[in-house]
């Protein structure tokens, strides 16, 4: 009499290998943009990114390369959204686009019910130091275009009049940027927003003032 199989013996079903069915990228990629703006980098491990975005790493490499190309994605993604929310070029005045910039920093940065504290890419730049030398000089690459942006809209400012003609656009550029990344490492350190739309404050104080007959002329 043939003998039936007891339940020890039966073998588990055998999961899927691979990414599964209901495979949403898009998502994948938010959860581990949420990941490395928690944990920087370096402090983001390949077991917490598969946890979030819930890839086992097979499927992770499969999906998006590796970690470092995970975390260009992320970060592109990251500075897409940032450009789209706070378009700060777009201002009439160079005065009104810097401190736009920094208003929504100061905003964005001590938000805690929908992100962690603080820019993903400060993060990344004191996160990284044992990285690839070619992500450092991705990650070079994002602050210097970041801070070139900033330093056309002054000039741009300067050639419309509504800052003056002996202002150096360039150490604006920096001062500002220079401001804008106290402040994300500040909002990281549990800085209250108060605190840091003062330092908007206390930074706009120090704009240059513009040439009145010349802003009247362009407004």
């Amino acid at each position: 009499m043939k003998r039936t199989a007891g339940l020890s013996e039966v073998k588990p079903a055998r999961k899927p290998r691979g990414r599964p069915r209901s495979f949403d990228r898009e998502a994948a990629l938010a959860s581990a943009m949420e990941v490395f703006w928690q944990k920087g980098f370096e402090g983001a491990s390949v077991a917490e990114l598969c946890d979030a975005m819930e890839l086992n790493p097979p499927s992770l490499y499969s999906a998006f390369g590796d970690k470092e190309k995970l975390f260009v994605e992320a970060a592109e993604r990251y500075s897409s959204d940032n450009r789209e929310s706070c378009p700060y070029c777009d201002e009439p005045h160079a005065r009104g686009a810097v401190e736009k910039m920094l208003t929504h920093a100061a905003n964005e940065f001590t938000e805690t019910s929908e992100h962690p504290r603080g820019c993903l890419m400060m993060m990344a730049s004191t996160t990284a130091g044992n990285s690839s030398e070619g992500l450092q000089k991705w990650i070079a690459q994002k602050r210097a275009a970041a801070r070139d942006n900033l330093r056309g809209r002054i000039k741009r400012g300067i050639e419309e009049g509504d800052v003056p003609s002996d202002a150096d656009a360039t150490a604006l550029a920096d001062f500002y940027f220079t401001v804008l990344t106290g402040m994300a490492l500040h909002a990281r350190e549990g800085a209250s927003r108060r605190s840091l739309l003062a330092t908007v404050a206390q930074a706009m104080s120090l704009f240059p003032k513009p040439q009145k007959k010349k802003l009247a002329a362009a407004a």
